[in-house]
């Protein structure tokens, strides 16, 4: 029997999903070794074990502090696991013990963020960018959500390849009564998630304004917490007096269940992302999607998205305008979508990682 703490102070956050699935089915999968849970303290009420071996453990660090280096380095110590698996590489760089990493995404060290504050958001990915090295050389295994982010980290540093396992994620349909949400429009496009830069929602909001002249009824709607980087492309949009345009802020999952239902496409226009969850999403309601070229899209998505270059407006308006149009198009989009969700589970991606876990253990 071995103790394996697992590092999950993001669980409560747009990333978390990957996390709150993975403790749901480990749960099933390992009724072993016993698990401490780290969380924030706000979180300690957000997620409760059912599996008597897994332990709700208070670690109020925030990411990129002192705090977490000193802290959370002190606290693994007293705990004393024979594994910790970080479920992001944020992590104390001073900690010995034997552990596990997640890269999510490279977009921290790929990008640069003309929303955040210049100075603040370099110093970030400076430090970010000698902690992912660091990670990077000495966890024991690397955990990434595609083959996209395992060649960009590969690109990033030099360690062997064999050391990165893949565990693809997953979508659920929401378990709760749709309820309808009030879009102005009859018909709409829809986007879910943040808005930073990287997301390229100014170039889907130019290519949504094409398309009105066609369909002068067709609404965008941009679902997701009204954080500064909405705010910053609400103003781009509101000072070009464009039209047919909701940013919804936060909406139920009673109500993002009937967005999804109820849309006419979901577009994707990342420029990075590591899985593309929510276009998998997407595809259980029955929405046919229409995604960027870049990044992992076009591995996660495979024959079941329509693609457009994301860096081409009239490309992206065009490869819109196909998908509203053609019904057999969208009848093929759809038919492979039921074929492409079938390769990913989250139980399967939770009996990787313990896989990965009991492999690390042997070190």
């Amino acid at each position: 029997m071995s103790h394996i703490a697992i590092d999950a102070r993001i669980i409560n956050s747009s990333t978390g999903r990957y996390i709150e699935r993975l403790l749901h089915y480990l749960q099933q999968v390992d009724k072993v070794n016993n698990y401490s849970i780290l969380v924030l303290k706000k979180d300690l009420e957000y997620w409760k074990p059912t599996n008597p071996n897994f332990e709700l453990i208070e670690a109020d660090f925030k990411q990129y502090s002192l705090e977490e280096q000193l802290g959370l380095n002190k606290l693994l110590n007293q705990l004393s696991p024979d594994l910790v698996h970080f479920c992001m590489p944020q992590q104390p760089v001073l900690y010995k013990g034997n552990h596990v990493t997640t890269f999510h995404d490279m977009t921290l060290i790929n990008f640069v963020m003309p929303d955040k504050n210049w100075l603040i958001y370099r110093f970030k990915q400076f430090v970010g960018g000698f902690v992912f090295k660091k990670v990077a050389r000495t966890s024991s295994y690397i955990i990434c959500p595609s083959e996209n982010t395992k060649k960009e980290l590969l690109e990033f540093v030099n360690i062997p390849e064999d050391k990165i396992k893949i565990t693809y994620e997953a979508a659920d349909i929401i378990p709760v009564a749709p309820h309808a949400y009030q879009t102005g429009f009859d018909k709409y496009i829809l986007y879910v998630g943040q808005q930073a830069d990287y997301k390229n929602i100014k170039k889907l909001g130019t290519a949504h304004q094409r398309l009105i002249k066609k369909y002068p009824d067709l609404g965008l709607v941009l679902v997701g917490k009204k954080d500064e980087t909405a705010l910053i492309n609400e103003k781009y949009f509101n000072d070009r007096e464009y039209k047919n345009i909701t940013f919804t802020g936060f909406v139920s999952d009673e109500e993002l269940s009937w967005l999804y239902s109820n849309a006419e496409a979901y577009i994707f226009p990342s420029l990075a992302e590591g899985f593309g969850l929510p276009g998998l999403e997407a595809m259980n309601y029955k929405t046919p999607v229409v995604a960027g070229n870049m990044s992992c899209l076009p591995e996660i998505y495979g024959d079941a998205a329509h693609y457009f270059n994301p860096l081409d407006v009239t490309d992206i308006a065009k490869s819109i305008d196909e998908v509203l149009s053609d019904d057999k198009l969208r009848k093929k989009l759809l038919k492979n979508a039921d074929a492409q969700l079938k390769k990913y589970s989250w139980h399967k991606m939770a009996k990787e990682t313990h896989e990965i876990y009991l492999k690390a253990l042997e070190k």
